[in-house]
């Protein structure tokens, strides 16, 4: 029975931390904030992520 509660206890914080971090990550993505760690020099989608308008500004 101990085993089985703490089980219970792990996957419920686990799961409230897997829901908390998705809760912030769509926050900062709804108020415009970037969510990768700012070193585009090896990223794949550095083109795309932070696109110039047209003044050629960022």
């Amino acid at each position: 029975m101990k085993s089985i509660l703490i089980t219970v206890l792990l996957s419920v914080l686990l799961i409230a931390a897997v829901v908390l971090a998705v809760i912030k990550i769509v926050k900062d993505k709804k108020s415009g904030k970037c969510s990768c760690g700012g070193q585009c020099g090896g990223c794949p989608m550095s083109g795309t992520c932070h696109e110039k308008d047209f003044f050629g500004k960022e």
